[in-house]
Parts: structure tokens; sequence; C-alpha cells
């Protein structure tokens, strides 16, 4: 079984068939107090060039994420449910890519790719919290857009900060609860088998694989956790679209529904990159590959993803590009104004209007004639 990916990806890997693992005598049993984790290649020649994607890409995601936050909270315009729960997917996308990316820069730099068995923990629970959090946030914003679109008149009263707080508040207790579940039955579990973890971070099946112990109640979990955490958000995007476009649909003109549906946009975009990437890795047959193909559907799903969302609201929305050059205008160094250069280097006051001088009076020494004016006398 390959491993689990954020969201919905646990559904859909769940089909992956599984290998078995050998049964361990409990006088063989070894515990171990830390794993290594087998990373994406092991080649030398490789670590070099990883090390300057992934460091590449993770600055990108911190700032480019940084940015659109700083835009929200500067931006009164901003202050609208629509850009609250952008503002929270901006958080959560740093959170969940500063899961993984900065131990696996560690890991190529410090050629050591060991992480201890508390770290472990600590980095799965942080993976598939942040990570399901980002599946809820999308379905959160459908319904947004759905409120918006189909209910335009009452927005403000169905989308007002309780029900905007209570419904990221549902969202984060639902996800901690989720990932404090496998991670306390995952610590009941004795791993005595290889410590290799092979996968490039810490997640639920790799680790299994590597347990001696029964591990059925934590499948069955993982199973049902899968179902509902994986189904539930995509269902709720799929309705909330799908009565979004027979309201558009219904709207005369053409420039009406090109408005509607502008607004969507950049949910649409996002929503298709994350759910298409899962759908084109497991949606396909099984295969002997299918620890690459997790990995893969990881990457996309934990680091490049997270990097790509702030350009895609950003180019995508007015709003928030004219709120980023605000940020950045008011950053910037100030440019002078041009009697400013004229004071410091002492440039004749005939070179500045009549009124110029009034206001902006600069000597010039005795005996020096003006462009425009007589000789001083002694």
């Amino acid at each position: 079984m390959a491993s689990l990916t954020p969201g919905s990806v646990w559904f859909f890997s769940l089909f992956v068939p599984t290998r078995q693992r050998p049964y361990m005598e409990p006088e063989n049993r070894t515990e171990i107090s830390e794993f290594f984790l087998q990373g994406l290649s092991e080649k030398p020649e490789h670590q070099t060039l990883l090390f300057t994607m992934f460091l590449s890409t993770y600055l990108v995601t911190i700032i480019g994420n940084v940015l659109i936050i700083l835009a929200i909270i500067t931006d009164s315009h901003l202050h609208t449910p629509m850009y609250f729960f952008l503002f929270n997917l901006s958080l959560v996308d740093i959170l969940l890519s500063s899961t993984t990316v900065p131990k696996m820069l560690v890991n190529i730099q410090t050629q050591s790719r060991a992480i201890t068995f508390a770290g472990c923990l600590t980095q799965m629970y942080a993976f598939h919290l942040f990570g399901t959090m980002d599946s809820f946030l999308l379905a959160v914003m459908a319904i947004d857009r759905f409120v918006a679109i189909v209910h335009p008149l009452r927005y403000l009263v169905l989308m007002c900060p309780r029900v905007c707080g209570l419904l990221l508040g549902v969202s984060w207790v639902i996800t901690n609860l989720q990932s404090l579940i496998h991670t306390c039955l995952m610590v009941q579990l004795t791993f005595c088998a290889s410590s290799e973890i092979s996968h490039f971070f810490c997640d639920l099946m790799p680790l299994l694989k590597l347990s001696c112990s029964d591990t059925h109640t934590n499948e069955l979990m993982i199973f049902a956790s899968g179902i509902v955490m994986g189904t539930s958000p995509l269902s709720c995007i799929l309705l909330s679209y799908i009565r979004i476009f027979w309201t558009v649909f219904k709207i005369p003109s053409a420039r009406g529904k090109w408005k509607a549906f502008s607004t969507c946009g950049s949910h649409l975009t996002v929503v298709s990159l994350f759910y298409g990437t899962i759908f084109a890795m497991y949606l396909q047959p099984a295969s002997p590959s299918s620890s690459q193909k997790d990995k893969a559907a990881t990457l996309m799903c934990g680091v490049v993803i997270p990097m790509l969302n702030p350009f895609i609201y950003s180019l995508r929305n007015k709003d928030v590009k004219a709120a980023l050059g605000k940020l950045i205008g008011k950053v910037a160094i100030p440019c002078p104004r041009p009697e400013q250069f004229l004071d410091v280097y002492h440039v004749p006051g005939s070179l500045l209007g009549a009124r110029d001088r009034e206001m902006h009076p600069i000597p010039y020494p005795r005996g020096v004639q003006s462009l425009g004016g007589n000789r001083d006398t002694e």
C-alpha cells in the first residue's frame, strides 16, 4: 500500500496493494529509537541538484505566502470572508511545506538521514494535520463562493464572522483529532524490522511496514478516516460548484456570467491542480513502482502546490494584485524629490523657476554669474 498523502490521497492510496510484512518472533525483536529516511535519491551526484531545487522552492513558498498574508492584513478592502480563508490557506501552506522540506535540506547538507522516533511521530502528525487542513480549507472556500453567487443578497449575513470562525474552528478540530488518533495508535506499535523508511519523510504506511506488531487496528482506522477525510471535502466542493454552475447558467447576459465565474477562477485552478494530481497518480493500474508514485504525489501536494498558490491567487485577482502593489510601495525606499538633489549639489538658483527660488532659495558663491541673472558685486 502506498503511503497516505494529504486529504483525499488517503482514500485512493487504500487501493494500492500492500507488501506483506514478515512476522517477527518475540525473541528476535529489537527495539529501535530512530529511523533512516530513504530520501528521493541516494546517488551523490543528485544531492546538490536536489538541495538547490528544494531550497529555491521553499524560499519561494515562504516569501509568496507571507506576502499574501501581509497584503490581506494591511489592506482593509481584503477584510472579507473570502480573503479570511485565503489568509488561513497561505498560513497552512507555509506550515505544510515547513514540515518536510527543512528536514530534507538538513539531511542532504549533513549527509545524515537519521530522524528520532519522537521527531518522526511529530513530522507525521504535522504533515497529516496541515495536509488535511489544506483540503478542508478548499472545501470551506467553495462554500464561501457558493453563498456569494447563489445567495448574494444574504452573503454578509450568512458568512458573518461567527460563521467563518465556526467553519474554520470545526476544520481545525477535526483535522487535529484524526492526526492525534493516528499518532496515538502508532505509539503503541513495536518497531523491530528494518529502520529505513522508504520515503523522504515519516508517513503512516511506510512506518506501518516497519512494525512487527499487529497493525490491524491502525489499518482499519486509516481506512475509516481515509473515507471521511478524503471524500467529505471533495464532495462539498463538487456539490457547491454544481449549484454555482446551475445558478450562473441562468444569468441572461454573458457579462454577468463572466463576472460570476471570475470570482471562482483562482479557487477552481487550485482545486483542479490539487485533486487533478491525486486522480492522475492514483487512478492508474497498480504497479511495483507505487512507492515512487506516492513520492511524486506527496511532492506535488505538499511542496509544489503550496508554492504555486500565491501566484495563482495574485495573478488572477485584481484586488490581491492591488494590495500587493500597495504593500511593496510601502516598504520601498522613497525616491528623493528633484529639489533635494539640487540642494545637495548647490545648483544655481536660476535653474529653478522664480516661484521655486522663493520656496527653496539656493545660495551660490559671490562673484559667480547665474545663467539668467547679473554678476554679483562686492
